[in-house]
This record gives structure tokens, sequence and C-alpha cells, in this order.
């Protein structure tokens, strides 16, 4: 018995359509199923049923305190294929005001951005398997990211880790 990977993600948000905006436009998610107040979505290069399921509680409900006061998921992370994907992510995220940090974390290239309810998430390139070294792994840590260095040593078009 093993667990294969994470199928999906449900996520209680204010306003489904306010959400629903965020991940289609700067995330590429596309919608699969809507309802009055809840969406289905799927990434772009997925083949799941749905990827990320948004369901709306209304313009009332407060902040998550996960992570401050109260026990709770801290992050969803999505992989994407090249570091040019991962740059113009940064350039999308940026733009909306989105983007809270990017860190390099040896084996993995990681941006971090908060969605229209504040909710975090990452947005990550992972270094082929092929290439990480067992010094990598050892000296895995975290510094800030520098993509254009990263696109230099690996390329831009590398496929990365799945």
């Amino acid at each position: 018995m093993a667990i294969r990977r994470l199928n999906h993600a449900v996520l209680y948000v204010r306003d489904v359509e306010r959400s629903v905006v965020f991940y289609t436009e700067v995330l590429d998610f596309r919608v699969v199923k809507r309802g009055r107040a809840a969406a289905f979505l799927q990434a772009a290069e997925s083949a799941n049923d749905h990827d990320l399921g948004l369901f709306e509680i209304g313009v009332q409900a407060g902040p998550s305190a996960a992570g401050r006061d109260t026990v709770g998921l801290y992050h969803l992370a999505w992989s994407v294929r090249t570091l040019t994907d991962l740059a113009e992510y940064a350039d999308r995220l940026r733009a909306v005001g989105a983007l809270v940090g990017a860190s390099d974390h040896t084996t993995t290239k990681a941006l971090y951005a908060k969605d229209p309810d504040g909710l975090e998430f990452e947005v990550s390139w992972l270094v082929p398997l092929d290439k990480v070294t067992d010094q990598m792994r050892a000296s895995a840590g975290t510094s800030p990211l520098d993509i254009d260095a990263e696109i230099a040593r690996w390329g831009a078009d590398s496929v990365g880790a799945i």
C-alpha cells in the first residue's frame, strides 16, 4: 500500500468568481465544472478530473489563521515544466501583486504567492533527477532565487523533474 501523489486540493474562498478569475488568468487553470458557489479547475497539463476545487463561503469569512493561531495547511505547490515557465509565472504573479517570495532550495526553485483570499501557494521547478548530485542533496538549503542565473546554469527549456 502506498500513496502515489496528490490528486486534488479543495479551498474555501470568499468569492468563487474572483478566485476562478485569478487561477485561470494568472495560473492557466481551466474550469471543468461550475456550480453556483463552487468551481472545479484543472491545471493546463493535467489529466486529472480536476486539480483544484473552490467552494465559496462568502465575503464575511475571516482570513485563515493557520500558522499563526491555528494549525492548518501552509501551502500547495505546483510544478512547472521549464525555468522559462517559472520566469513567466514570476512576472504574472508580480504584475497582480501576488508574489511574496522566491527561494532557491538547491534542487527546487520556488516562487511563493498568495491568492485573492491570502492563501499561500508555491510554483516551482525541480532540478532534473539525473542532474541532482549527492553534494547538492547534502548542501540543500534556502537562498534567494535568481531565475536568470538558474536559466544560465540549467537552460531555459530544460524539463524539470516530476
